[in-house]
């Protein structure tokens, strides 16, 4: 009986071992071909994915790719590239400003697009930090919205 039990614990702790090893294998083989498709689409790899761990490179790299990158999504690149801005002029980023400023540009936004972009993020923040700091009621604001735009539809129509 413990020569079965032996067996059975060193094969327990052989698969364990091999599936500890194998993910590891596959994410690098997973994070070595994002760096190929990283290299292919941009003509090089930026320090930023090298950042990362190996484990994350290629999930990193499949949502940039899948929508920032992608054409064909309900957003257009401009769009897509004024929004980040913005975002980045919030947080602030100062990689990410110069980074979507670029991106903008190079998508076709002007320069008055970009800083329309940017006085927009200004303009939820300031409110934003008045309806939070207030504490303005949420229900009442929501009715108060919901009213605003009825009447808004009603007077179009």
């Amino acid at each position: 009986m413990l020569k079965r039990s032996r067996k059975i614990g060193l094969l327990a702790f052989a698969t364990g071992a091999l599936l500890a090893v194998t993910p590891a294998m596959a994410e690098d083989a997973s994070a070595t071909a994002a760096y190929k498709d990283i290299q292919a689409t941009l003509g090089t790899v930026p320090d930023m994915f090298k950042t990362l761990p190996d484990v994350a490179v290629a999930g990193a790299w499949a949502e940039i790719k899948g929508v920032q990158l992608n054409p064909n999504t309900a957003l257009n690149g401009k769009t897509k590239e004024l929004m980040g801005l913005a975002v980045a002029s919030q947080i602030p980023c100062q990689y990410c400003i110069y980074f979507h400023t670029l991106a903008a540009k190079a998508n076709g936004a002007s320069d008055e697009e970009i800083k329309e972009a940017i006085a927009m993020a200004a303009i939820v923040r300031h409110w934003s930090t008045m309806l939070n700091g207030s504490q303005v009621d949420l229900a009442t604001f929501k009715k108060q919205t919901d009213d605003l735009f009825a009447a808004v539809k009603a007077k179009s129509q």
